[in-house]
């Protein structure tokens, strides 16, 4: 009888330690959130006034394809600093190894980085290709790329993606892994040349992410579309809706702090910081299902 009491008690503890796990599994255990993000401001173009940090804290992203990873002395501990600050002392982060680079990009994950590195871009000498293989949930891994397209010339653009094409097929982990390449794009319009090119290994079709006017466009003045989260169509498969307190965003959001409203939604941003001095983008976030 007393074994029997015993057995009975093991397995109700055992039945409250199950419940419990599944009480305390964490909001983004299934469902990840992508964001791309060029939001330095200041005359630095560097994350030091705080403006860009304030948005990563408000919209809770879980990957971010990061352009301009500048801090403080650009030290790895201050890009360390920084994570910890934007986004918690348990996330990841992968920087371009030649880092010291004026304006390098870099991924940061709340999953573990198993692997990450940068491919050459030969257009432009500030930066290159940073990427990631991160271990989200499930089956199946991640491959994020963060790119910096050189601004204003499209030809360079589409020999940068023609490169960036080559050095993904060169790696052979398609269709092994899913794959995000977002980030900034400087294109003018969907219809680029380097946004077809890249057409063959991302969705870049419509529809597109949007803020709360349904305006799709990401630059300071809202009038063209540089930045972009692309991911292949096993990923696009699995997005749902963004869904922030009361706003739910079909396909994703393009955040400015102009015009999203309610803000305290998404604190502890401020009106303005969409609109500090030399914040030249707004950021881009999409939500997938992964389970």
């Amino acid at each position: 009888m007393k074994k029997l009491t015993l057995f009975c008690l093991y397995l109700c503890l055992s039945l409250v330690l199950s419940l419990s796990a599944i009480a305390v599994q964490p909001a983004w255990a299934d469902n990840v959130r992508v964001m791309a993000a060029n939001l330095t401001s200041g005359s630095n173009q560097s994350y030091d006034p705080g403006d860009g940090i304030r948005i990563f804290q408000g919209l809770k992203p879980d990957i971010v394809l990061l352009q301009e990873f500048r801090y403080k002395n650009k030290t790895r501990d201050d890009l360390r600093a920084l994570v910890d600050e934007a986004f918690g002392k348990d996330f990841y982060f992968a920087v371009e190894p030649g880092f010291i680079k004026e304006l390098p990009n870099g991924i940061v994950s709340r999953y573990p980085i198993v692997e990450s590195g940068e491919w050459k871009d030969r257009n432009i000498s500030n930066r290159d290709f940073a990427w990631a293989k991160i271990d989200i949930p499930g089956d199946k891994d991640l491959l994020a790329v963060s790119v910096h397209l050189k601004a204003k010339k499209s030809s360079t653009q589409k020999a940068e993606a023609e490169d960036l094409i080559e050095f993904i097929a060169d790696d052979g982990i398609r269709p092994k892994y899913y794959l995000v390449i977002g980030g900034d794009f400087n294109t003018k319009n969907r219809s680029a040349d380097a946004i077809k090119v890249l057409s063959t290994v991302v969705d870049t079709a419509k529809p597109y992410p949007v803020d709360g006017n349904g305006d799709p466009d990401t630059n300071s003045s809202r009038k063209k579309p540089y930045d972009a989260v692309y991911v292949s169509q096993d990923l696009e498969a699995l997005e749902i809706p963004v869904k922030i307190g009361s706003q739910s965003f079909t396909h994703g959001l393009v955040f400015d702090s102009r015009v999203y409203s309610p803000l305290d939604e998404v604190s502890p941003v401020k009106r303005g910081d969409s609109a500090a001095p030399q914040m030249q983008h707004m950021a881009v976030i999409r939500d997938f299902n992964i389970n």
